[in-house]
């Protein structure tokens, strides 16, 4: 069995394991695709983000779907060759923020491919997972692609349930990378009446103008652009700021409405903020971090053809060509989602 390991900065290998095999309420998965996120960049750019650092080699990945090859005891409602989206989050369950049902909040979080602790989780991409049959969503009818686009979207999902009400709603989303599309689409399922979308390069605007957006803004080439929508304090109902840069949340606070909802889903590091701004407005500013339940929902949404996440599929490489695909993934000229093959 193969899998993905970062041991340094750019110093990312495919190496051998062992498979495992499935205990009472487990299933083994054949990995088919796994998509290439934001986190696995930063781990493979600079080795980590913020105090975050890689201190052991770590598998990488933690959107993957695949195909079950076997079940262990006591599995029920699973077969044999189903396609399923495993979700990464694995909270604990006994904890004090499991029992009161903010799961993504565990106090014992294990989500794949995560530094945070040491030892470090262990990643999603290797070519065979033993998963608890609890994170298997069932995926048929989908590519094996887009059931590997289940986490972004739950985190988008997630996000939009801290926005509160959309309906009719004037939205801004800030960052058209993955999860600002991903919002971009849940905001429009959920009723918002108008969204406008910032970004820097001409192509991931381009795609988010495909992918529900009324209009996008060039914010290197236009940098005056949300001016307009600060008349009479403010347009947007909702932003979701998505890049985690400070210009980006400053610029989008102007253009809010009093009493409006900030959801904060873009993980940057520490800013400045214009505290004055929020106050005076009013202004909701709410954190969004990972998710649970929603997960399992966004894969009925994109069952159901309620949500398309398949335009945001840009390009799709086989494992041994694994730092090529990075190297992509890094390039928001050419790439929104790139992904791995495993089989």
């Amino acid at each position: 069995m193969k899998s993905l390991v970062i041991h340094a900065p750019r110093d990312l290998r495919i190496e051998d394991g062992p498979d495992e095999t499935p205990g009472s309420g487990e299933v083994q998965i054949a990995i088919a695709a796994g998509g290439i996120c934001g986190s696995d960049l930063h781990y493979y750019q600079h080795g980590g983000f913020g105090t975050v650092r890689i201190k052991e080699p770590m598998i990488l990945g933690h959107e993957v779907s695949g195909h079950i090859t076997a079940l262990g005891a006591d599995v029920t409602g699973l077969r044999v060759g189903q396609l399923v989206a495993v979700s990464p989050s694995r909270p604990c369950g006994s904890c004090k923020y499991c029992q009161e049902g903010t799961h993504n909040h565990c106090l014992n979080m294990r989500f794949y491919g995560s530094a945070m602790p040491f030892p470090h989780i262990q990643g999603a991409f290797r070519q065979v997972l033993v998963a608890d049959q609890r994170q298997c969503a069932p995926a048929d009818g989908l590519t094996a692609g887009e059931a590997a686009m289940a986490e972004p979207l739950a985190v988008c999902l997630h996000g939009a349930r801290q926005a509160g009400e959309l309906l009719g709603k004037r939205v801004l989303v800030t960052g058209c990378g993955p999860i600002g599309l991903l919002c971009i689409l849940a905001a429009r399922r959920a009723g918002a009446a108008e969204v406008v979308a910032t970004d820097l390069t001409d192509f991931t605007l381009k795609m988010a103008a495909e992918n529900g957006a009324d209009r996008v803004i060039n914010a290197q080439k236009e940098p005056d652009a949300l001016k307009s929508y600060e008349a009479d304090k403010g347009t947007f109902d909702v932003l979701f700021e998505c890049t985690g840069a400070a210009p980006a949340l400053t610029g989008g606070i102007a253009a809010m409405r009093p009493r409006g909802v900030i959801v904060q889903l873009g993980l940057g590091g520490d800013m400045t903020l214009p505290v004055q701004a929020i106050t005076a407005k009013e202004l909701r500013l709410c954190g969004s971090f990972r998710f649970h339940e929603e997960f399992f929902t966004g894969v009925e949404l994109m069952r159901k053809g309620l949500i398309n996440v398949k335009p945001l599929i840009t390009q799709t490489l086989d494992l041994a060509d694994a730092v090529k695909a990075f190297e992509l993934a890094s390039d928001r000229t050419q790439a929104m989602k790139a992904q791995i093959a495993f089989a």
